[in-house]
């Protein structure tokens, strides 16, 4: 990038990488303090994809770890009022029940958004995969399920 181009370049375009940087690296207790910053940004929108990606990149590291509760707790209370980030945390929580073998409700899975449902049919357990490649929202999630049934039980 030249010159000419990072002064053209808007200056949330700047700080959602400087955000993405930052919470690349923040580490134990910083982390709600630090989400909660990037949270107060200016632009909201831009602020919560900053963190949704956060979210996404620190739970698929957590999800079968033990500090998984601790941490989702903390961002719960950090993100709460923000419903799509708030959505986006308990749909890491189904993941985490399916994908660990833990109980889940068939209609929770079944009322998630089109992302769990893919990010599921693409690894989960029989039994979600059941669900998904009969009644999963879209063709897409439902040839995807069938696929791993498919892959799980070679004829």
């Amino acid at each position: 990038m030249n010159a000419e181009d990072s002064a053209q370049e808007p200056p949330e375009h700047a700080r959602f990488a400087a955000h993405l940087a930052d919470l690349e690296q923040v580490t134990g207790a910083d982390e709600e303090e630090l989400v909660a910053g990037v949270l107060a940004d200016p632009d909201p929108a831009m602020a919560g994809a900053a963190v949704v990606r956060h979210l996404d990149r620190r739970a698929e590291e957590l999800y079968a770890a033990s500090g998984w509760e601790e941490w989702a707790e903390a961002m719960a209370r950090v993100v709460g009022g923000r419903p799509f980030l708030v959505r986006r945390l308990r749909e890491w929580a189904l993941f985490r029940a399916v994908a660990l073998e833990l109980p889940w409700e068939e209609d929770d899975l079944l009322a998630s958004s089109d992302w769990l449902q893919l990010r599921t049919a693409a690894g989960a357990g029989p039994g979600a995969l059941v669900v998904l490649a009969e009644r999963g929202r879209t063709k897409r999630i439902r040839g995807t399920a069938r696929a791993g049934l498919t892959r799980g039980n070679p004829a």
